[in-house]
């Protein structure tokens, strides 16, 4: 029993020490270093006044760390580290007595492609109109962002990152905007960037696609069936979300319906359809580009 309850202390030592450490949202200051680089990185010191300052690692002074006193060297009011490795990771903060003037997290770029693989970002539009939206994929709670642009991805301060609380099922979920014009000839990429904080690591991969390979409307909406000589014509709209106008984008449409003698299937690329059926549905996509299919409808009875 004593063996168990050790291990359990053990375990729980872990986890405050991990939950401690860890960040569950991209702080305001940070830098990125690569692992071992001679080429020490700068921790900035955020304050408008003169006068000596004490840096602080974890909440504990720096000079009385001694894994630490051979890769950090105080310059002024700012901080040199060399040779960063993971035990080095972490909340660094200066300090003018006892107020702490600002903080600073040293977080380490990765080279593992393996870990690269996790950013799994999937996105989709449901028109052309100015957003779209995203799905990060991750097996637990992290912090991540996106960013839309050159600036982005070169990481300038001028980027506009986009920061989601929205975790369901294991994904994040984004909203984002673009500036293209719905009605122009789409001719330049977007480019996204994702970055992730996993373990003190900064993890980025950038894509880059066209708005038209990301096209799948909602599905659309069946109004009513109506009953010709030899056939149903099913009158169909467009989803509410789809672009207007609709004469200028244009949906095509599938429909799929069930014989009611014998059960079987078929399907029309036409808004007529045979009599004698059970029950349809339908799906649209762009008929210039041909996008992705939608969604089908729900199944609709028809009463003849």
């Amino acid at each position: 029993m004593m063996h168990s309850l050790s291990l359990w202390m053990c375990g729980l030592l872990f986890i405050s020490l991990t939950g401690a450490h860890g960040i569950d949202h991209f702080p305001e200051n940070f830098v990125v270093a690569k692992r071992n680089d001679a080429n020490p990185v700068t921790l900035t010191c955020h304050t408008a006044t003169d006068g000596a300052v004490t840096w602080k690692f974890h909440g504990e002074d720096i000079e009385s760390d001694v894994e630490l006193e051979d890769n950090v060297q105080l310059n002024g009011q700012n901080l040199s580290v060399s040779e960063v490795d993971t035990p080095m990771l972490g909340k660094y903060s200066c300090w003018r007595g006892k107020e702490m003037l600002s903080s600073t997290y040293l977080l380490l770029e990765s080279e593992e492609e393996e870990e690269l693989d996790n950013l799994s970002l999937s996105c989709w539009a449901k028109s052309f109109d100015c957003n779209f939206s995203c799905n990060w994929t991750h097996s637990e709670r992290t912090p991540v962002r996106l960013g839309l642009g050159h600036d982005c991805s070169e990481r300038r301060k001028s980027c506009h990152w986009v920061s989601s609380d929205r975790f369901v099922d294991g994904r994040f979920q984004f909203e984002l905007s673009h500036s293209l014009s719905p009605y122009a000839e789409e001719s330049t990429k977007l480019e996204l960037t994702a970055e992730a904080i996993i373990n003190l690591s900064i993890l980025r991969r950038t894509k880059r696609f066209y708005l038209r390979n990301i096209v799948q409307p909602d599905s659309p909406q069946i109004v009513n069936c109506q009953e010709g000589k030899d056939d149903l014509k099913v009158i169909i709209d467009a989803p509410s979300s789809w672009s207007t106008p609709h004469s200028f984008f244009s949906l095509e449409h599938e429909i799929e319906y069930v014989f009611k003698d014998d059960g079987k299937t078929g399907r029309s690329s036409s808004d007529l359809i045979p009599k004698g059926i059970s029950k349809l549905r339908v799906r649209s996509r762009d008929s210039l580009v041909l996008s992705a299919w939608s969604q089908w409808t729900p199944w609709k009875n028809v009463t003849q």
